[in-house]
């Protein structure tokens, strides 16, 4: 891959960390809000990078783009975050080319969630490539090699059953209350924290809890009113979040914040309460387990959660990674006639060359010269001629860089240069 001509003097990256070695405290210096990304789209557009898209969920940031070294994207992460190299160097990854290619295929499929078949991230893969492609950081080959990896992770949700019964960190948090705590339908529960997981959260704790008492706070109240009006929950003001942590028996946490929103100062009384924190960065100071009362659950501890569902969804494994071969090489066999699209478009320029020259020499000598019936032979021609070449060129058994040298030498083409 290193010579499809893809990327003039740039090599495609995949840089980032994930749950795999960085634990939830430096993820969390890596994370990437909405505002930390739009700016990294900047910095890197500035800098004269072609293409890149980057996401960054509770599981992981990831940086897929061009580059003529990976520290580029890596200086990139670094300077928009409180992460350092140092720090990156020990806990992250670096591929390229090929590798990169079948990584973000995984990634994009739900093969290399936390929780097996949890396709949450490729709706955030479609959005930061929408994100990119807005400020022209969306080159033909980064579009289509997301596309190609959305049909991948439609066709492995559709054709397995690796998605089935539905396990998500949302999931999870729910299935961990249901298994430890008693007459949860009599708990107060409260929900702080209404952005996608929180929502994923609240539906499955109505769905599966019958809970009635369900509160949630919101730093913008009309949110968390949008979430509760679906299904007829209490709203509080988030003013009175101290009040509602001390009438509370259970106590999730989704905010999403860069410090802290809950620590042990906020919590007043003795009385038991778990603690469900499933935000990235982790928005509950541990100080809170100072309290004895306090039992603190992190998001980690739920991820690795393993239940039937679970167990059942591997042995679709294979089924998916035979879905993911068939795209991956669909989309391998579209970037191989990149490679030599160049040479074939500038042996049919050659080949007009010689017609338009024979033409006009026919023409001379002949008093009736058929000019369209010549016309229409001599394209018919030169397509079979090139259309032979091409075929040649894709045949596995023959070296398609030996072959392209031998096409230019021969017919003494200009070296051409196709970027994608």
């Amino acid at each position: 891959m290193e010579h499809f001509n893809i990327s003039k003097g740039s090599t495609f990256y995949a840089i980032g960390l994930s749950y795999k070695k960085a634990d939830a405290e430096v993820r969390g210096h890596f994370s990437l809000d909405n505002n930390a990304k739009s700016k990294l789209l900047e910095q890197a557009k500035d800098e004269g990078v072609e293409s890149l898209i980057v996401t960054s969920t509770c599981n992981r940031t990831e940086i897929y783009g061009f580059a003529q070294h990976p520290f580029q994207l890596i200086k990139l992460l670094c300077d928009n975050t409180i992460g350092t190299v140092e720090e990156f160097q020990k806990v992250a990854f670096v591929y390229k080319n090929g590798e990169a290619i079948s990584h973000l295929f995984r990634v994009g499929s739900g093969l290399d969630s936390q929780i097996l078949g949890d396709f949450e991230i490729i709706g955030q893969l479609k959005q930061s490539a929408i994100a990119s492609k807005k400020l022209g950081l969306l080159n033909a080959f980064l579009e289509r090699l997301i596309n190609a990896v959305i049909q991948a992770s439609k066709r492995i949700k559709t054709e397995t059953n690796i998605s089935t019964g539905a396990t998500s960190v949302s999931f999870a948090s729910v299935q961990y209350i249901l298994n430890t705590v008693k007459d949860i339908s009599t708990k107060n529960i409260l929900l702080f924290g209404t952005g996608k997981i929180g929502r994923n959260t609240c539906e499955n704790l109505i769905k599966h809890t019958k809970n009635p008492h369900i509160t949630l706070i919101n730093r913008t109240k009309t949110k968390a009113e949008a979430i509760a009006g679906k299904f007829n929950l209490t709203v509080k003001d988030y003013a009175n979040l101290q009040e509602e942590i001390n009438a509370s028996d259970i106590l999730i946490v989704a905010t999403g914040a860069q410090h802290p929103t809950v620590d042990k100062q906020i919590i007043q009384n003795n009385k038991e309460l778990l603690i469900l924190d499933l935000s990235i960065p982790k928005n509950v100071n541990e100080n809170v387990t100072d309290l004895q009362a306090v039992n603190l659950i992190h998001l980690d501890y739920l991820s690795q959660i393993t239940d039937d569902t679970l167990e059942k969804r591997k042995q679709d494994i294979p089924l998916a990674e035979n879905i993911i071969n068939e795209v991956e090489s669909e989309f391998n066999a579209w970037l191989e006639t990149r490679k030599f699209a160049p040479t074939i478009k500038a042996l049919k320029n050659k080949l007009q060359d010689f017609k338009i020259a024979e033409l006009e020499s026919q023409r001379k000598k002949l008093s009736d010269f058929n000019e369209e019936q010549a016309e229409i032979i001599s394209n018919n021609i030169i397509q079979k001629i090139t259309n032979h070449f091409a075929h040649h060129l894709k045949d596995d058994a023959i070296s398609t860089n030996d072959s392209l040298e031998l096409i230019k030498k021969v017919f003494q083409l200009e070296e051409t240069t196709h970027h994608v």
